[in-house]
């Protein structure tokens, strides 16, 4: 019928498919085309049921997400319409489900009268994750399907549901295991009654509030910050109250303002900032990755450990290298640790936690490595230790091998200068803890090859991180913009705010916590060995005094139990210490500084601009390909809200005008550390954003 419909008949039997690859979304033009097939189908005499399916490997992975500001051509009617038009069919319908149905895909589903899936179906509501709620009856049918405690969990949740659980909730009629569209089409054949799921109410229960309340609570600290999780809650409590009709209505009044509210604008930007992060403008689609099929760590510490578990998640045989016989058992002995962890909890099983085990290996000889297709050196931050290592690595590993850093300020290209094999030389900057944290810092060097970028690209998605490419330069994207910041909230303390004050802001702004608290649990010492490197770096560069007296009272954050905070042994928790608070007095008096009171919102303007700006130079500099690649980063690497959409989206919210006159302010108080960046002040300027670059 269409270039993305295609309709056949099958006897008596009317077959609509979608074919909108990769997703089969539900664009204007899918959408239109399966209202007029529908219409078609009920207007021929000769069709007695019919059956909807996708073309290849997909249901319907949900709506066009990027039609969403576009205005909507006359002809096409809404989602919501069209699955009205479905359920309110005479002539039965069949929803033969593959792939993926998610989103406004399941909703179609949910319109038909019956649904038929393949084993490997998935099934979902996941809107909450882009700041929505379901907003073409998700909130309304699902519950009457699956009932109300199943459906909040989908909704409210946002994760996928296998076809065995969603067969067993009630979300499917049957599982097929040989041809899916045959045996849907055989099950319309015999005549089923058309079944409105919308008049299906026995699932709901009582409307008892207590329910929705103790979910409300249930959800307060993984939702902080966030309206649509309450909202999907209030919509499915809507489906309790009124007739599925009136619930309908509710549910989009309710879709249409979270699609406008800047929570759903900024988790919509962030889920395309992902997706282009894979792309490097300069590397041929057709580059050959090397292929990891075995890997090496070098270090069994805290990061070496992590990094081997992520290669042992995936399947990839890793190797462990550490001179130190009782270092390396000791960190064995920890990845088993983390393991059984796992095991306790229920995330896998014993026999899972084994194989994993038995993916790792333990090595004290460089040359145990000659065949790993990937080395990542996972050391303490020496440059004259790490070029030693890779000397080594040099020697001993075949000539194709791609040999990878984590260091998380380094120079690349110094370390790659002491190989043969600069080509083959990059960086991989895991965050700690390597076997949790989603985020991959890729350095390319300047002389890395097009296969080996390709190479740790495609390796972070197989150890289900997300991956951005990032340049050479100190601290390179995060950790350059981090430590500006950081040192702005020192300067805070000295000149009158506390260390607790400071973290209440940003945590209240959304981050999991703030600069202090995440100091401690990081390590005081490994900050001031950092500072030091930056001071020789930038010796002109006021420093913090109290991070030196800290350190020098051997304060060094949870591993001390006592750092910006004290901890009760084995307790994570921080207290606020009044020692800490006579320290940073006493340093205020004795530097001449008068203090003065910080508000919250003067705090977090400060920290969060010192943030935007370094991602501005970061620009200026070349090492992010884009400004999204940077909000990436942030969200991943250091638990900036997704909902505000990362630091350099979060500043075209601002206004970069007002953005840069704050800047202005940091650079008059502190000097030309803080200085405003080239591209901010152009941007504000010329009434652009870095959405503009």
């Amino acid at each position: 019928m269409t270039d993305v419909i295609e309709y056949s008949k099958q006897g008596a039997i009317g077959v609509i498919t979608i074919k909108n690859p990769p997703a089969n979304a539900l664009s204007f033009a899918v959408t239109k085309g399966i209202d007029d097939a529908l219409a078609g189908c009920l207007a021929d005499d000769d069709i007695t049921a019919i059956v909807v399916t996708g073309a290849g490997r997909m249901f319907v992975a949900g709506a066009d997400i990027r039609e969403f500001s576009m205005t909507r051509p006359d002809d096409v009617p809404e989602l919501p319409d069209v699955i009205d038009h479905l359920e309110s069919s005479p002539k039965p319908i069949v929803a033969a489900m593959n792939g993926l149905a998610l989103g406004g895909g399941m909703e179609l589903a949910m319109g038909c009268h019956y649904r038929l899936a393949a084993p490997t179906v998935s099934i979902g509501q996941p809107e909450v994750k882009l700041g929505l709620i379901p907003g073409a009856g998700g909130t309304q049918r699902l519950p009457r399907l699956i009932g109300v405690e199943a459906a909040l969990d989908a909704i409210v949740g946002g994760d996928p549901i296998s076809a065995k659980k969603a067969l067993e909730l009630g979300a499917l009629d049957e599982i097929v295991e040989g041809d899916l569209v045959a045996r849907a089409i055989e099950f319309a054949s015999t005549g089923p009654a058309p079944r409105p799921t919308g008049e299906i109410n026995d699932r709901l229960g009582a409307s008892d509030a207590a329910v929705f309340e103790a979910y409300r609570k249930k959800i307060a600290r993984s939702a902080r910050g966030m309206k649509a999780p309450y909202v999907c809650i209030d919509t499915v409590e809507i489906a309790t109250k009124f007739p599925i009709a009136e619930g309908l209505k509710k549910e989009r009044v309710l879709f249409e303002e979270r699609r406008a509210s800047d929570e759903s604008s900024a988790m919509r930007y962030m889920f395309f900032a992902e997706r282009e992060a894979a792309k490097i403008p300069d590397v041929p689609r057709d580059t050959q990755p090397y292929d990891v099929k075995k890997a090496a760590v070098i270090g069994s510490g805290l990061m070496g450990g992590g990094i081997a578990m992520n290669f042992a998640n995936a399947g990839i045989p890793v190797t462990i290298l550490d001179i130190s016989e009782d270092a390396l058992a000791a960190g064995l002995e920890k990845i088993k640790g983390n393991y059984a962890g796992s095991v306790s909890r229920g995330r896998f099983s014993q026999d899972e936690m084994d194989k994993r085990m038995a993916l790792i290996q333990g090595e004290s000889s460089y040359d145990k490595l000659a065949d790993a297709d990937i080395v990542i050196e996972a050391v303490f931050e020496k440059m004259e230790l790490k070029k030693e290592i890779f000397a080594e690595l040099d020697k001993v590993c075949k000539p194709d091998a791609v040999l990878a850093s984590n260091t998380s300020s380094l120079d690349i290209n110094e370390i790659a200068s002491a190989t043969s094999r600069p080509a083959q030389v990059c960086g991989t900057h895991f965050f700690s803890p390597a076997n949790v944290m989603k985020l991959m810092e890729n350095v390319r060097a300047d002389e890395t090859s097009n296969e080996t970028i390709a190479t740790i690209m495609g390796l972070s998605k197989k150890l289900n991180k997300v991956g951005v490419l990032v340049g050479v330069g100190d601290g390179f994207v995060g950790n350059r913009m981090l430590h500006v910041a950081a040192r702005v909230a020192d300067f805070m303390i000295e000149e009158g705010a506390m260390p607790w004050d400071v973290d209440r802001a940003i945590y209240d702004f959304g981050f999991p916590m703030g600069p202090f608290a995440m100091n401690d649990l990081a390590g005081i010492d490994v900050r001031h060995f950092i500072r030091q490197a930056q001071a020789s770096l930038y010796p002109g560069r006021r420093q913090s005094l109290v991070l030196d007296r800290v350190h020098a009272l051997g304060r060094y954050g949870q591993k001390t139990n006592a750092g910006w905070y004290k901890y009760e042994p084995g307790s994570r928790t921080p207290t606020p210490d009044p020692e800490i608070e006579a320290l940073i007095k006493n340093v205020s008096a004795e530097a001449g500084i008068e203090r003065r009171d910080f508000t919250d919102d003067e705090i977090r303007e400060r920290y969060l601009v010192a943030i935007i700006n370094q991602g501005a130079h970061v620009l200026d500099e070349g090492l992010a390909l884009r400004a999204s690649d940077i909000d990436v980063v942030w969200h991943y690497g250091y638990g900036f809200p997704r909902y505000h959409g990362g630091p350099m989206f979060y500043a075209d919210t601002l206004g970069l005008g007002k953005v840069l006159a704050k800047v202005q302010e940091l650079e008059k108080d502190y000097g030309d550390w803080l200085k405003p960046a080239e591209c901010l002040k152009r941007l504000a300027a010329e009434g652009k954003g870095f959405k503009d670059l």
